[in-house]
């Protein structure tokens, strides 16, 4: 079982090049050139930073949107990939939110990548329209960074009660 915890200021600096490791995978699908990770600062100041591993070998990066819980990102040390660390923290991520009295949890991802939209699907997520003002925000910023030049995005959430 994987050790999920709240992240520690020692952590923070390690999550930047968790996430830029774990991007790379997306070359295997031909998705390259996504955006470059936060500031260590954004990281620190997320509404909730939850790490897998001691040091970090993965995270999960919740913001509030809108007053929605949004898993603003997932990911896992390549090496680490593939033996439950990511399902770890989003079961982390869902009892972060139901604990801080939120209904659901939004995210995005790619619709058509299997460890993105078919992997949370299998959680419990399902495909949404932006239907909140916290999803039509995420729509609206998914929209200024030209997410979909890499592949179609989809809104997914999951009740968390």
């Amino acid at each position: 079982m994987t050790d999920v915890r709240p992240a520690t200021a020692a952590d923070i600096g390690h999550l930047a090049e968790i996430e830029r490791l774990a991007d790379e995978v997306f070359a295997d699908v031909g998705i390259v050139g996504l955006p470059a990770p936060p500031s260590d600062k954004d990281y620190a100041d997320a509404a909730a930073l939850l790490v897998a591993g001691d040091p970090p070998i993965g995270f999960a990066r919740i913001e509030l949107v809108e007053g929605e819980a949004y898993l603003d990102q997932l990911s896992v040390l390549p090496a680490s990939m593939r033996r439950g660390v990511g399902s770890a923290l989003l079961e982390a991520a869902v009892a972060w939110a139901r604990e801080h009295g939120h209904d659901s949890l939004l995210l995005a991802t790619f619709r058509d990548v299997a460890w993105n939209a078919p992997f949370y699907a299998r959680q419990g997520f399902v495909a949404v329209s932006a239907d909140t003002p916290g999803a039509r925000r995420i729509a609206e910023h998914e929209a200024a960074l030209r997410m979909d030049r890499f592949g179609p995005r989809v809104l997914m959430r999951r009740p968390v009660h």
